[in-house]
């Protein structure tokens, strides 16, 4: 058995590709659970809501809790440095609940989102073994055996086409609603997701995820990040269901991605450490 510890915000690209990767590990017959620690300003009904909003089932999903104690995989290292960042915020039982999943073998997807803070992340949970698999594609110069992230399309529900807008940005944190700002006059048909915090701009056209059938209400996703974006969903999305892409900045990953043939996950580096 597995444990894929998730310490993202719903709807957040990393929820969703651990969910995936959980299910796709079951269907195959080897037993994981989704282990999400929930983000303090978001409840367990807004992880369901985001789960149950994309996809057919919501099945193996444990909530400030887990079943195991033993292998744990996270799909970016992000998902224990946020979990150390974050160590003050948590309710105690929540703390606990980290360390007794890091303190022995973690399967870590290797990302350089924060550089310093892992290494601190590290210190703090001393898990007894880490095991690293990278995109090397992404990360030339990163550490472990060879993985890319995949989106596992079998379990999505069916869009329904129903354009209410032209254009979809993504504004769901400071950054990239900034991002979106500097260029969204050019779009005034559009529509930018947000989650329901921090100050927006009434003026525009701001999305709560989740969003009921998002792939289905827009025409043409805008695409504005200009820092790497190690596994922009959203792309193979729009390739998988042929919507149109603007990019507006670009970035390694999203060369990647936008070039990268639609295939369903490959577990094989996973299981070889299970």
């Amino acid at each position: 058995m597995i444990n894929i510890v998730c310490t993202a915000k719903p709807c957040d690209g990393l929820l969703y590709y651990s969910y995936e990767y959980c299910s796709y590990l079951n269907s195959i017959g080897t037993h994981a659970c989704l282990i999400i620690i929930s983000h303090p300003m978001f409840t367990e009904e807004d992880y369901f809501n985001a789960i149950t909003e994309k996809y057919t089932f919501y099945d193996n999903v444990i909530v400030n809790d887990f079943a195991y104690s033993g292998v744990s995989l996270i799909m970016g290292r992000s998902m224990m440095t946020l979990g150390y960042k974050g160590r003050e915020s948590y309710k105690i039982d929540q703390l606990l609940l980290l360390h007794l999943l890091f303190r022995d073998k973690v399967i870590s997807v290797y990302s350089e989102n924060h550089p310093v803070e892992y290494s601190q992340a590290l210190e703090y949970f001393c898990p007894e073994e880490v095991i690293d698999l990278c995109d090397y594609d992404i990360y030339p110069n990163g550490e472990g055996k060879q993985f890319e992230k995949r989106i596992w399309f079998d379990i999505y529900k069916p869009i329904e086409k129903d354009i209410q807008f032209q254009y979809l940005f993504n504004g769901t944190n400071s950054q990239y609603y900034n991002a979106a700002k500097s260029v969204i006059q050019k779009y005034p048909d559009h529509g930018i997701m947000i989650y329901d915090i921090g100050i927006i701009n009434s003026r525009f056209n701001n999305l709560v995820v989740p969003i009921p059938n998002v792939l289905g209400i827009f025409e043409t996703y805008v695409y504005t990040k200009s820092i790497l974006d190690p596994a922009p969903r959203i792309i193979q999305e729009c390739i998988y269901y042929k919507k149109d892409m603007i990019f507006e900045a670009t970035n390694r990953g999203a060369e990647v991605y936008k070039n990268r043939k639609i295939q369903k996950p490959n577990v094989e580096n996973i299981l070889n450490e299970l």
